[in-house]
């Protein structure tokens, strides 16, 4: 007796924990993902295509000349084959022309829609549609791929790339025009490069989880592994590089060396004529404080081979000048080091590597 007490009351536990969770996620965002749900037509049966061009002639005569028009009937059976196979059984809207009792993709909603393709296209990539960005924000298969007259189009897309995508994503048509740009424009490459519009559980819909990871596929040269290493590089490219498109050279986000000097500011203060680090003035880091406690009064020369002419160097042209191996090296810095206030001397952020 005593057993089924605690038994049930585990199960009611488990019940109320999973419940817990699912509420919690929902209020959360945690899921998301659409529940998509096959639309019917009540009590009607297939009748077959030519039933269907007896009133839509224009509609179903180019249909037969697109992908789907010409499943084979061993291939597709039945009703799966043909314009019921997405707009359903059609014996009661055929007799009566009742266009409440036909599936329309004009009057049904994204998620009905995007269910009826997934009767068929459910493998593969298409697996993640109800949880990527398109079917979150209310895109359906319709809103990229016509399905009734597509006889030339690739995939039945209503436009070629990156014209079908430009047409939603209107800002990296604009950036693609930038001077550092990836070579879309030019054809050698598309949006579905580097992204799968199906979905992919990521949110931006990359192809590969990791951005670094898609954008090695390409750029491979930089992958390592090197002794001294970049922490931007092996974090994310994206740290330094807009993929989509830049003013600044090598895509970029920045030009040299402002981009540089966001994370290693300890740089700006050790390349001025003259430059001291005094309390209060120098953005410090692990490499560049001083390893004794420093006074108002402290302040010490920095002896390292920027300088004034560091400065002309980084603001004449750029970091690159000398650090030119930015993704990683298997070289040492020349560097000389800084002078602390116990006399001993310390490295420059970052100056340990990634040069020629």
């Amino acid at each position: 007796m005593r057993k089924n007490i605690l038994h049930t009351s585990a199960v009611r536990l488990a019940v109320l924990l999973a419940a817990t969770t699912v509420v919690a996620a929902c209020a959360t965002g945690a899921i998301r993902e659409r529940i998509l749900t096959l639309p019917v037509i009540e009590g009607a049966t297939y009748v077959g295509d030519k039933d269907c061009a007896q009133c839509h002639e224009k509609i179903v005569e180019p249909f037969a000349d697109t992908i789907h028009g010409k499943l084979a009937d061993f291939e597709v059976m039945g009703g799966t084959k043909g314009c019921e196979s997405c707009h359903g059984a059609g014996s009661i809207h055929a007799a009566a022309g009742d266009t409440a009792q036909i599936l329309s993709f004009s009057s049904i909603s994204p998620d009905q829609a995007s269910a009826i393709c997934l009767k068929c296209h459910s493998a593969g990539t298409h697996m993640e549609w109800a949880g990527n960005e398109h079917a979150l924000n209310d895109v359906t298969c319709t809103d990229c791929h016509k399905i009734h007259q597509s006889k030339k189009a690739k995939h039945s897309l209503k436009l070629p790339q990156p014209d079908l995508c430009y047409s939603c994503h209107q800002e990296y048509r604009a950036k693609a025009e930038f001077p550092s740009h990836h070579p879309i424009r030019e054809g050698k490459m598309t949006c579905t490069s580097c992204h799968q519009p199906h979905g992919t559980g990521q949110k931006s819909l990359k192809t590969e989880e990791r951005a670094n990871d898609l954008c090695l596929t390409c750029h491979s040269r930089y992958q390592g592994p090197f002794v001294f290493e970049h922490a931007p590089v092996q974090e994310d490219c994206t740290i330094c590089h807009d993929a989509h498109g830049s003013v600044a050279n090598n895509l970029l986000k920045q030009n040299e060396p402002f981009l540089c000097l966001q994370c290693h500011e300890s740089h700006f203060h050790t390349i001025r004529t003259g430059a001291t680090i005094a309390p209060g003035n120098v953005a410090y880091d692990a490499n560049t404080n001083p390893s004794g406690a420093l006074s108002a009064t402290n302040s010490v020369q920095f002896e390292s081979s920027h300088g004034a002419e560091g400065w002309a160097k980084a603001f004449g042209t750029k970091c690159t000048v000398c650090h030119s191996q930015v993704h990683g090296s298997d070289l040492p810095s020349q560097t000389a080091p800084s002078v602390n206030t116990d006399g001993s001397r310390g490295w420059p952020d970052g100056a340990k590597g990634l040069t020629r």
